[in-house]
């Protein structure tokens, strides 16, 4: 049987009416739920949800880090709660889909933006005293994103949703490419999944400011998520896009957001397949919606950004892209990122 959430709901006003949702046997029979909140919007989330969850324990999760997650995790055994509520913005819902883990309960995640597709991945990125890490993790049981709440939010975060869904497109080109060249086991379930959610929204003219789009992007980063949940890994949603993310990650800390650096990460990988068709619907679509295209729109230099490309391939040991096909040198790393540079700078 194909996994998938119990619901998906995308609309206004989803937040005040958790109550109707939660009263579902398949999520709790005996309403022993408890609800997690991020510190930013954590009071106004609070008493948003009061009239519809009377008692319900509400926890603070202070940042979206392991030790936050587990420390969730232990006052959620204390509590023999049946089931967690996450609601908050991707660090709060990575925190509450661990922790749940560690309790062994089900969780439901309510997303108050877009900026990624961990609403519903199977997939916890969490920071460490080493960086950030990836932990896997059941998949909500339920998904919720309430549209009044993405309006509110910096429009930086919902935009950057637009360039980690599109990134999907060079991620499946690595897959595909690893099938051919390794022979790795391709899901074409999973490959559609992942190109149908970029499709939906790269040729899409409306901006953040539509109820129409917001739902078009929600439920494709929904999508991206399930894809993952059919792969068994991140493979449809993560290619050398994101190896090139993760690399900026760890060698300059707090450059940019994961959406943002995935757009420029599909775009460059795009550019080494000498894909021009391709290449000019992502740069298009990236800057339609005000993205960031080049190494310089983030503030990194074409040297910090060649550091970059040859790390990425250590962030994701085995795993078959254009970066480790192409085995580009340092100095050839470094004439390329020239050349996309003034290929795609305006």
């Amino acid at each position: 049987m194909l996994p998938a959430p119990l619901t998906m709901e995308v609309r206004r006003g989803a937040i005040a009416q958790l109550g109707s949702l939660l009263a579902d046997n398949r999520v709790a029979t005996s309403g022993r739920v408890a609800v997690a909140v991020g510190a930013g919007q954590g009071d106004r989330i609070a008493s948003v949800i009061a009239p519809s969850l009377g008692e319900a324990q509400v926890f603070r999760v202070a940042d979206g880090s392991v030790d936050a997650a587990v420390t969730l995790g232990a006052d959620l055994r204390k509590g023999a709660y049946e089931a967690l509520v996450g609601i908050g913005g991707g660090k709060t819902i990575d925190a509450t889909k661990y922790a749940a883990s560690l309790a062994g309960i089900p969780m439901v995640a309510v997303a108050t933006n877009l900026s990624h597709d961990g609403i519903c991945s199977p997939v916890a990125s969490l920071t460490h005293e080493s960086g950030k890490g990836s932990f896997g993790v059941p998949m909500p049981l339920a998904i919720v994103v309430d549209l009044d709440f993405v309006h509110d939010a910096p429009p930086s975060l919902v935009r950057s949703g637009v360039g980690d869904v599109v990134s999907n497109l060079s991620a499946i080109e690595d897959w595909q490419l690893g099938n051919t060249e390794r022979g790795e086991p391709i899901d074409g379930l999973a490959c559609s999944m992942a190109r149908t959610a970029a499709e939906a929204v790269i040729g899409r003219r409306d901006s953040i400011e539509s109820d129409a789009f917001l739902t078009v992007l929600a439920e494709a980063l929904i999508l991206s998520g399930m894809s993952m949940v059919i792969a068994g890994s991140s493979r449809p949603s993560s290619g050398g896009d994101h190896e090139i993310l993760h690399a900026v990650d760890q060698l300059f800390p707090g450059t940019s957001n994961h959406g943002e650096l995935a757009g420029i990460g599909a775009a460059f990988c795009f550019f080494l397949r000498e894909d021009g068709r391709r290449l000019n619907q992502v740069v298009d679509c990236l800057r339609r919606h005000e993205l960031p295209v080049t190494p310089g729109d983030v503030g990194l230099t074409a040297d910090q950004f060649t550091a970059a490309v040859m790390l990425a391939p250590s962030t994701r040991p085995g795993r078959y892209t254009i970066l480790e096909h192409l085995r580009l040198s340092e100095s050839e790393i470094r004439d390329r990122v020239e050349d996309y540079v003034r290929a795609v700078g305006r």
